[in-house]
């Protein structure tokens, strides 16, 4: 059963349930910025405009009268573009398209994942997805890492990029598979991260090098994730545009196929948004994954 408190979020009555999430987010994700926590929140307990926007300048503003009465602590404000929104990436030499690069494996030498934490890096892996990858550079919601797939080496090479993030608030097969009710979800979901970009670059031409690429991250991720945001999560999950790809990598690296989504989209004033259908995939990173997202242990 729901409990109400006396809270009102743009005059409808916060649940006991949502305000013990936006502590737990609050707390738990201090290294974000209040933009980014109102957005996120809101991506998770569904606060949206008729027109499927976000409500993130009230929820923000609802964040900070929290803080005014004491019942929860945010970071300082800080200058910095919105998550969520489409931003600009540069343009330079580092990105241009190169010779191929063929071969297996083991041709190509050690393959590592590096975060992108520098600012030459972070720009260059901003350039590659906007430039390469379908959806393009879009700040993500919540929290995120960003790494870059490269050779170990006296040169090494740049092979493509890859991004965790947040996961999705509410996927019907995902939670069906997992055992959730609604409670429990709200409760558990920061335990899932979302691989939520994977390209690897055009002149690329590496067998198997993208389900070795996905098994190596998979046994990073958990720890990086863990030293950034202070919780370590127990299942990936990720999106497959049915349209465009089989999802033979995640396949070939253990991922499980639970389900699709519904390709519904939202309606806003004018017309629907037919978004496309795409597999949903996830890949357990605990023995006991199940349990933990239960809360059974």
């Amino acid at each position: 059963m729901m409990t109400e408190t006396k809270l009102k979020f743009c005059g409808t009555p916060v649940t006991g349930e949502e305000l013990a999430l936006i502590k737990e987010m609050a707390e738990e994700f201090w290294g974000i910025s209040r933009t980014e926590l109102a957005e996120t929140l809101c991506e998770l307990l569904e606060w949206k405009r008729p027109n499927g926007r976000l409500k993130g300048v009230e929820c923000r503003q609802f964040l900070e009268e929290l803080e005014s009465r004491s019942v929860i602590r945010l970071p300082k404000p800080r200058r910095g573009k919105p998550k969520g929104t489409h931003a600009k990436a540069g343009r330079s030499a580092q990105g241009e398209a190169l010779e191929p690069i063929q071969g297996s494996v083991k041709d190509i030498g050690p393959v590592i994942l590096v975060r992108a934490e520098t600012r030459q890096d972070r720009e260059l892996w901003k350039e590659l997805i906007d430039r390469y990858h379908y959806l393009g550079f879009k700040t993500p919601f919540g929290a995120s890492l960003r790494y870059l797939i490269r050779t170990l080496g006296a040169e090494p090479q740049t092979l493509g990029c890859l991004q965790f993030s947040s996961p999705a608030w509410s996927l019907e097969p995902r939670d069906e598979w997992i055992g959730w009710d609604a409670t429990t979800r709200k409760a558990r979901l920061q335990l899932i991260v979302q691989n939520s970009r994977f390209l690897l670059l055009p002149w690329v031409e590496v067998k198997r090098l993208a389900s070795h690429v996905l098994s190596k991250a998979s046994k990073q991720l958990p720890l990086d994730w863990e030293l950034a945001f202070k919780r370590r999560p127990v299942l990936l999950e990720t999106f497959v545009d049915q349209a465009r790809f089989s999802g033979t990598c995640y396949r070939a690296a253990n991922w499980i196929h639970v389900g699709e989504t519904k390709g519904r989209g939202r309606m806003d004033r004018q017309k629907h948004h037919q978004e496309p259908v795409r597999s949903i995939w996830v890949y357990p990173l605990a023995r006991k994954f199940r349990a933990a997202l239960l809360g059974e242990s």
